[in-house]
């Protein structure tokens, strides 16, 4: 016989949950609908973004500068190091045929010794060991066989350390490596930002900062330089004849420069070989206030000390900004003074 049941209903609690749950989506729904799309960000919004992407990316300029210079120091060394072994071998293997050529003499006139037979055919480190071996040595051949031994300790401990130089200088590109694309992801970013603006607000920024610029320009005292050094007035004078040139990261001139690629190619000029970075310039020459700065000492800015300039006078700085600029001159109290620096 057939059961003859009656459907489930389904329990007042599961149907006000149900209706609550539509409820609140057809609210989502509508305040959805009636949503304000997000606004744009305005020219000056953008304009910050893209300068704290830039303030990064130069932060990490710096530290890719770094490790770019380490890594041309480590070659050199390594470099001087392979010389010195390859000189060294070829100094040992001299040592090693003058001895063959005396076993040679004697094993002719059918007098070669125990000792010397020794030599030939086993390590010298365990030659000396054995008293009465030496005992029959003469004293030409042991003076030879402790140039031996000396060689072969030298040339062991150079191997050495250009194996260590070796392994500092691939993990020394690998952190080169990151350091890059640490900058040309901030860059990509700062463009990205800046393809969002109209061509006339990118021209309203454009205009914007060359009126800075000039006005920076205007401000500074070209006829109150005597108090520079001559050496601090000849590199101030070689970033000025690198007025209007770009700003690219890494780049130290002629063509491009980044803000401690400036410096140290001014001060080259002036025949003074200082640090790259601006955190090792920062540290290479005498601290100042800003009341004591005259014109070609070098200007650090931000507590981290990322970015460098040379002092023009009259509160104003000749550097190499940031991506999108040119060496230019600037007011002094538009980023972060921390000190001066007299080289």
């Amino acid at each position: 016989m057939a059961s003859h049941r009656r459907p489930k209903q389904p329990s007042r609690a599961r149907v006000t949950v149900l209706t609550t749950a539509a409820a609140a989506a057809v609210a989502i729904s509508s305040q959805a609908a009636n949503a304000a799309p997000s606004e744009k960000p305005s020219k000056d919004e953008v304009k910050a973004k893209v300068d704290k992407l830039y303030e990064e990316a130069e932060q990490a300029t710096e530290k890719y500068n770094g490790a770019k210079e380490k890594q041309e120091k480590l070659q050199k060394e390594i470099s001087t190091i392979q010389d010195n072994v390859a000189r060294g071998q070829e100094d040992l293997n001299e040592l090693r045929d003058s001895m063959g050529l005396a076993a040679a003499a004697q094993y002719r006139t059918g007098s070669i010794d125990s000792s010397l037979q020794l030599f030939l055919s086993s390590n010298p480190d365990d030659y000396l060991d054995k008293a009465s071996t030496a005992d029959q040595l003469s004293a030409q051949q042991v003076e030879q066989l402790k140039k031996v031994q000396e060689k072969q300790r030298e040339l062991a401990q150079q191997r050495a350390e250009a194996s260590e130089k070796l392994k500092d200088l691939a993990s020394t590109r690998t952190e080169l490596g990151k350091k890059k694309k640490q900058v040309q992801g901030k860059l990509a970013e700062a463009q990205k930002l800046l393809n969002t603006l109209t061509a006339a607000e990118k021209a309203a920024l454009a205009a914007e900062e060359q009126r800075a610029s000039r006005s920076a320009a205007d401000r500074v005292d070209l006829g109150n330089t005597g108090s520079a050094s001559g050496r601090a007035m000849a590199a101030f004078q070689a970033a000025q004849s690198q007025l209007g040139k770009p700003y690219v990261y890494g780049a130290t001139g002629t063509a491009s420069y980044d803000c401690s690629g400036l410096t140290s190619w001014a001060y080259a000029q002036a025949g003074v070989s200082i640090p790259r970075t601006s955190q090792a310039q920062a540290s290479y020459g005498t601290h100042l206030s800003m009341s004591e700065l005259k014109v070609g000492d070098l200007v650090i800015f931000y507590g981290d000390l990322h970015h460098v300039g040379l002092y023009a006078g009259n509160g104003q700085v000749i550097h190499a900004p940031r991506s999108g600029t040119v060496v230019r001159y600037e007011s002094i109290n538009n980023m972060p003074f921390q000190f001066g620096v007299r080289i």
